[in-house]
């Protein structure tokens, strides 16, 4: 079915659609990874993003049931070059299209997937449509210049789980990990470690979080403003020093807020599972899966009791931070590596080393 994409600044893009019909609204970003596309459906970081993919041949693995990030898909629609008609893999359930049509999401092919990537270079993230049904050039740019904006809208109250639960039930360390739109790959990786692993949701206090003595606190990543989570900075304020703290991707925009500092919106935000990342405490430069449009501003922290850990080397952009009297660490970036590198998961085993020593001398 002919489909067509509008942007916000009146360019227009037609193509083919799979999966499901009708229209979808959302900021239009692109995904370098070369694999993973299952992982990045699934991640509820995309909530209320059309994502196009750079790579241009997809679903020619198909998808499983073991690999999701989430439940379902998190994002508005899904671009690509070329679908694979065909997909082939021996952990295979369904096909990319079966799996979008499932779940009512809109697939679009037979597009410029390197012309779209260009123009948000070029003119930064847009608010954009999709759609089947509208194919008026001049209404469904209208229609993507109403839709709704990315900044100043906590889209982690829409990912979050509603109940506290548990991932895993024993364990050596019990880990509180605040849902934000958590990746269950996170969650993998903590269980792995011999950790007993909590679920909370997004707008838990820190009063009822201590009432429960965990060892530890993770806060994930998430989808959305950090700046429109004044709940949260307020929860990492009054945690601080009480409980060893570890920050991802959101978690680390709202722990940089709680210290002082001020978030600003990327031109078109890193997202791809290529990004070259230094650490300053042993001078490697590792690479790294990314996908946020946020950061922190590196120059509104307050540096008397804060490390500078990690830099984005693309462009210079704060990537992680170490706070010099609390054990509380964060990452702008995803260390669970789903999609992407596994370079930087020894993140969770100094986690773990924290807590421990935490434990130690209670």
């Amino acid at each position: 079915m002919k489909t067509l994409l509008a942007l916000e600044d009146g360019r227009c893009f037609w193509g083919h659609s799979f999966g499901s019909t009708g229209e979808a609204f959302g900021e239009i970003v692109f995904n370098t990874s070369m694999t993973g596309y299952q992982e990045i459906l699934t991640d509820p970081s995309y909530c209320g993003q059309i994502v196009t993919m750079t790579y241009p041949l997809i679903g020619n693995y198909g998808l499983n049931s073991e690999d999701g990030e989430s439940s379902q898909p998190q994002l508005e629609a899904f671009i690509v070059r070329e679908k694979s008609p065909l997909y082939s893999n021996w952990r295979a359930e369904e096909s990319l299209d079966d799996f979008l049509l499932r779940y009512r999401i809109i697939g679009m092919e037979r597009v410029d997937t390197r012309a779209i990537t260009r123009h948000i270079r070029e003119k930064g993230a847009l608010k954009a449509v999709i759609s089947t049904e509208d194919l008026n050039q001049d209404s469904l740019v209208q229609k993507a210049i109403q839709g709704p904006p990315l900044v100043g809208v906590d889209l982690a109250k829409e990912v979050t789980t509603e109940e506290p639960y548990y991932w895993q039930s024993e364990g050596n360390y019990t880990i509180a990990v605040i849902d934000f739109g958590v990746k269950y790959n996170i969650l993998r990786q903590l269980a792995a470690r011999g950790c007993r692993v909590k679920v909370y949701p997004a707008k838990t206090t820190a009063h009822q979080l201590i009432k429960d003595n965990p060892d530890g606190v993770l806060l994930s990543n998430g989808p959305g403003d950090p700046a429109a989570l004044h709940y949260a900075v307020e929860f990492v304020q009054e945690l601080l020093g009480k409980l060893p703290v570890f920050g991802i991707c959101l978690g680390h925009q709202i722990i940089g807020q709680a210290l002082g500092g001020k978030t600003y919106k990327l031109k078109f935000g890193h997202h791809g599972g290529n990004h070259p990342v230094k650490d300053l405490m042993d001078e490697k430069v590792y690479i790294t899966t990314q996908n946020h449009s946020f950061v922190v501003d590196i120059n509104t922290l307050p540096m008397s009791d804060l490390k500078i850990t990690h830099i984005n080397l693309n462009d210079n952009t704060l990537a992680g931070i170490k706070h010099c009297k609390y054990p509380l660490f964060s990452v702008q970036f995803h260390p669970e590596a789903a999609p992407g590198s596994h370079d930087t998961t020894y993140l969770f085993d100094q986690f773990v080393k924290m807590m421990e020593e935490y434990c130690a001398k209670k």
